[in-house]
């Protein structure tokens, strides 16, 4: 690590992590690249996630641990790293995937050598449980058109997972964003707007090994308002409209993004037609479906609750 401040930042949010957190820090401390930061906020974990972290950060000077007093849900947790950083680039880690040695080396290589490039990120093993490889995955937003509506209109037509925003990503430029919002798939809306700002860079390598496991996110959490509440509790029960939600999302991220005139209208094009897709645009009916239906029975639950309280004065 420099004197001044560390190159690269790599924030590592975690929850009752337990299970793997071992494997994934002794991956980031094997890095090639030696001048980060690991910079971890532990959500209040009820498990030995606070033991594990803070025996690591006392043999390791690299390592800042950190706990929150309250579970703030996975969105603020995501963000509060990236808050607590100070290198020049930014890396996000989960607390149960693993990265190869050469993962942050050959990401800062591209991205030293490249100022258009905002974004580098390598190809995927997917792991089990065990850490044995199940097969392997390319994201294949490799968006390296020099207009930002042509990266768009990839970004759009390019669906699946996001392991993109486990790469390596210019800390300005992330400044200028939201961050992660305390809402479903706020990680895709994310990389949409960085897009905006400009290119990524897909290395051929596969360097990030993704763990699929019971516990993960999105298989312990099987309904929206599951989902909603991982990633912000104050959303439990709520009246939600996601698709909505992200939509209106890509509307703001366009107008804050640094875009000609021409530009600028050519990406609202680009989410029109994304949303106005059959089964886009069913997908957001059946919000408002969902949405009425709860609000229905909120209020019938109320009329019965006053009711109740009549009878009983």
């Amino acid at each position: 690590m420099s004197e001044d401040k560390p190159r690269v930042s790599v924030g590592l949010p975690v929850f009752n992590g337990e299970d793997y957190l071992a494997e994934a820090l002794d991956s980031i401390l094997a890095q090639i690249y030696p001048d980060f930061e690991l910079i971890i906020s532990d959500n209040a974990s009820t498990d030995r996630t606070q033991e594990i972290c803070k025996a690591y950060a006392a043999k390791d000077p690299r390592i800042r641990y950190y706990r929150n007093e309250q579970n703030l849900g996975a969105a603020k947790n995501y963000n509060r790293v990236f808050e607590l950083s100070s290198g020049e680039y930014f890396k996000w880690v989960a607390h149960d995937d693993l990265c190869a040695p050469e993962f942050l080396e050959r990401c800062i290589k591209v991205l030293d050598h490249e100022p258009t490039v905002v974004l580098c990120y390598p190809r995927t093993d997917l792991i089990d449980a065990r850490g044995e490889i199940q097969g392997k995955y390319a994201d294949s937003l490799n968006l390296r058109s020099p207009k930002p509506h042509e990266r768009f209109r990839q970004f759009f037509d390019t669906q699946g997972l996001c392991h993109a925003v486990f790469g390596v990503i210019r800390a300005s430029v992330l400044k200028k964003t939201p961050l992660i919002g305390n809402y479903v798939a706020s990680d895709r809306v994310l990389l949409g707007e960085l897009a905006l700002h400009g290119e990524f860079c897909e290395l051929s390598e596969y360097f990030f090994y993704r763990r699929i496991h019971p516990q993960i996110s999105t298989k312990a959490n099987v309904t929206e308002n599951e989902i909603a509440a991982w990633f912000d509790p104050g959303k439990r029960n709520k009246v939600l409209l996601p698709r909505w939600r992200r939509f209106f999302e890509y509307l703001r991220a366009i107008k804050r993004a640094p875009l000609s005139w021409s530009e600028r209208v050519r990406c609202y094009v680009q989410v029109g037609r994304f949303v106005l897709l059959p089964k886009r645009w069913g997908g957001m009916g059946e919000d408002l479906f969902k949405a009425a239906k709860l609000t229905l029975r909120s209020l019938l639950s109320h009329k019965s609750e006053l009711g109740n309280a009549e009878e009983t004065n």
